[in-house]
């Protein structure tokens, strides 16, 4: 089983008027907890598209319109990322893919690559959550500590204070995401990547 932590920075929140603008993502084999793959790249966007953007994401992530206007097409994003998927044998049922919040990130990923492709490539149907794993850790370690447990402890950067890492660095950048993702994982699930 391979294990596709991913992280995109977007230009705002919406999947149908905002545009990912940088996508991340390294592949574990869990059985032996090695890294397969690494991918990273920020996305060129129209200066249209660039001009529908959000300010409150662009404070977040501190993206400029120069840093993006020099980033890939999102063509050629999409065929490195499937070369890379390809030459990992990235398939469903052998893979899954792991992020902080996957409602977000499958909409930006799908900007990039479109449902129909990775149906056709028999990619990962499957799109797990850290909160979930956090939560699911939480309620076997004690189920009374659940009661005071409140949505905003379930981020990504409570979920780290709580096992004793930093927060993520800022600004934000996708690759720094996949990173503290990763760091997040191995401390909730007790496992260390090689």
């Amino acid at each position: 089983m391979r294990a596709i932590f991913l992280d995109i920075e977007t230009t705002g929140l919406d999947p149908t008027k905002h545009r990912a603008i940088d996508v991340a993502c390294q592949i574990i084999d869990i059985p032996s907890n090695q890294l397969k793959g690494i991918y990273q790249s920020l996305i060129q966007i129209s200066k249209e598209d660039w001009e529908k953007t959000d300010p409150s994401s662009i404070k977040v992530n501190g993206y400029t319109w120069g840093l993006i206007s020099k980033g890939k097409p999102i063509q050629e994003v999409r065929d490195e990322i499937i070369i890379l998927f390809e030459s990992l044998l990235i398939k469903r049922g052998e893979a899954v893919f792991i992020c902080q919040n996957p409602s977000f990130d499958r909409g930006f990923f799908s900007q990039i690559i479109d449902v129909y492709t990775q149906e056709s490539l028999n990619w990962p149907y499957h799109w797990l959550d850290l909160a979930s794993m956090y939560w699911t850790m939480l309620h076997v370690k004690n189920r009374e500590t659940l009661k005071d447990i409140k949505e905003g402890n379930l981020s990504k950067n409570a979920i780290a204070a709580s096992c004793g890492l930093p927060p993520e660095t800022e600004p934000h950048r996708a690759i720094n995401g996949v990173t503290h993702l990763m760091q997040c994982y191995q401390s909730v699930l007790d496992t260390k990547f090689d």
